[in-house]
Parts: C-alpha cells; structure tokens; sequence
C-alpha cells in the first residue's frame, strides 16, 4: 500500500506546482521564488505522518537564492503523538539550472507525548542542513528538486532526529 500512495502523492504534488508556471515565460524582473515540498506517510500500530515545508526565496543573482523555509509536522500512533514547527534561513546556488548546492538553518519546537507512559516533552532543536542535489524542469521556469541534505549539527544521543542524513524532494517556481 505504501508502495502506492507515497509516488501517488509525489506526482499530485508535482502536478499541483507545475500547474502555477506552464506556458509561462520567465521573467527577468520577478526575482521572487516560491515552492516547498509535502510528506505523508503510514506505519504499523496506526502510524500516520504528515509534513509540509513551505519556501519563499529571492533570486540574489542568476544562480544565488535566499530565502525563508518553514516546516510543520504532525504525527501520531497507538503510542505517541508529536508536532514540530521549524523556521530558518536557506540559501542556494544553482549550477547550470541542473544541479544545485544548498544551506538551511532552522529552529526546531518540538511537542512530544508518549501515550503510554503518559510523558510530555517540550523541546527546541537547531539543524544546519549542508548537502545538495539534482533539478528537473517541470515546465517554464518550475522545478522539481531531488536532493541529500546533512545536519552538521546532529548529535547521536541528544539529538530529537533519528538520523543527521536527511532525503528530500521539492518543489520551486520562480527561477
């Protein structure tokens, strides 16, 4: 079933963002960017995860984006439930409109319940996200963005995160 729904989610996405700019010229004097991506997913003891990452960014130069990201996420099982907001700076530089390299600060709050022992966490986490990754255009000046991020920042025992290695998969209109 997950083989399913996730690509199924992945292409709705994909087709929502390729929407706002087909057909459309890029224009020289926009330099705004916009774009972000969506997570869903499913797991045993009724798991349920869903996550969205909105992006507004500023074209510096050609090939340099500054921007804003935030994160909100929500997820819930049989033994827990969580929500974590995250807000912070990105920058990237674009390299032939095909590849990018990129940095992302952000701030973590972090709500966390464990039903069964019925323990409340209330946290705050900070992750610098280095890494970068590959672009496909999706028609005008929109791209869908396939890409491995590192949190530098990561700790193994004290960190909230499970993994410092982070895959993601966006969207950005605008450039």
């Amino acid at each position: 079933m997950k083989k399913f729904i996730i690509p199924l989610f992945v292409m709705i996405s994909g087709s929502i963002f390729s929407q706002v700019s087909v057909g459309t010229e890029s224009q020289d004097n926009n330099k705004w960017t916009f774009g972000g991506g969506i997570g869903l997913g499913f797991g045993s003891n009724s798991a349920f995860y869903l996550q969205a990452s909105p992006r507004v960014g500023y074209k510096i130069t050609d090939d340099l984006e500054g921007g804003v990201v935030g994160s909100i996420s929500w997820q819930t099982s049989n033994y827990y439930k969580s929500t974590m907001f995250g807000v912070g700076p990105f920058a990237n530089y674009y390299i032939a409109r095909s590849f990018y390299v990129g940095a992302n600060l952000q701030h973590y709050f972090i709500n966390y319940t464990d039903k069964f022992y019925d323990y409340k966490v209330n946290e705050q986490e900070t992750a610098l996200y280095l890494g970068g990754g590959y672009m496909q255009r999706i028609g005008g000046n929109s791209f869908m963005q396939l890409g491995l991020m590192y949190n530098v920042l990561w700790k193994e025992n004290s960190s909230v995160f499970s993994s410092g290695l982070v895959p993601n998969i966006g969207f950005v209109v605008g450039l």
